[in-house]
């Protein structure tokens, strides 16, 4: 006898649970498998899954539970500023902090740039495309463009800015240099950069440290090893009126402000909380 949805979802609610994972997972992975959303989901409540559905489903949920495969990756993408990205090994699952981070540069943009009809903006390590892809269909005004080092993540940012309609240019290459080595001077920098402290990879989930690239996740010893980075090069691209914004490590703010206040005297440095309180962005602007 097949079960139904209902039966189903509460088997896999009930084993993600005893192997202490997220119950809503269960319903994630039962929509993709069923290709529903969660209204469809809840309308074909007492309906029959088909067995082949429904072994590919608890061989997904078990993935996860046990081998502590994101979801993300199980199902394909994940969403960010109401858009669906594709994900996988190569890439970081972009989080909704960074949906703050593409908040605050949408919003500093026209004040600090007003009456431009060119903006030039680079996503330094842009892996899924995510920040990239966003802030060019948010705002048409901006000429974007991308960097990462991994040639795997920029294949999958392609491929995102293709499937959303975003025209975003990408470049190969470690951090600034791509800019560097074209002598390009811009007028925004956007980064959500490594920042894990390598200590702090005992504590992290397996489901993160297992699975998403490391090369995404850890900045040094402290954490602080990319935004040292972009300190010393940051001077060589941006233009005199300019925006750098980042992404940081809860707890970082003082550190990554003290940075690039060095690096930029006159500049205006401010820290950012996110709405969990916590110090998640830090915002460079210059002005000629």
């Amino acid at each position: 006898m097949r079960r139904n949805v209902h039966e189903v979802l509460a088997w896999a609610s009930s084993f993600l649970r005893a192997h202490g994972k997220e119950e809503r997972a269960a319903e994630w992975l039962l929509c993709h498998h069923l290709r529903t959303n969660r209204a469809g989901l809840f309308a074909r409540w007492r309906e029959p899954v088909e067995e082949a559905v429904y072994e590919r489903f608890a061989a997904d949920v078990r993935r996860h539970a046990i081998d502590h495969v994101p979801v993300q990756y199980l199902i394909g993408h994940e969403w960010f500023y109401g858009r669906p990205f594709l994900v996988n090994r190569h890439v970081l699952i972009p989080r909704p902090e960074t949906e703050e981070l593409v908040l605050g540069v949408l919003e500093r943009v026209p004040r600090l740039l007003a009456g431009r009809e060119r903006i030039d903006v680079v996503d330094v390590g842009t892996g899924s495309g995510a920040i990239a892809v966003t802030l060019a269909l948010e705002n048409r005004s901006l000429s974007v463009t991308a960097t990462d080092i991994s040639e795997e993540a920029l294949t999958v940012a392609r491929e995102n800015a293709r499937r959303l309609g975003a025209s975003v240019s990408f470049l190969r290459g470690d951090l600034l240099r791509p800019l560097i080595e074209q002598g390009r001077m811009v007028d925004v920098v956007v980064s959500n950069p490594p920042y894990i402290p390598e200590a702090d990879a005992a504590l992290l989930s397996p489901v993160v440290k297992d699975y998403e690239p490391h090369t995404a996740l850890f900045g040094g010893r402290d954490g602080l090893d990319f935004y040292r980075r972009f300190a010393r090069e940051l001077p060589l691209v941006l233009k005199e009126t300019a925006l750098a914004a980042f992404e940081i490590g809860a707890g970082q703010g003082e550190a990554v402000a003290a940075l690039l206040a060095a690096a930029f005297p006159e500049a205006r440095v401010e820290v950012a909380f996110d709405l969990n309180g916590k110090d998640r962005m830090v915002y460079m602007t210059r002005k000629n």
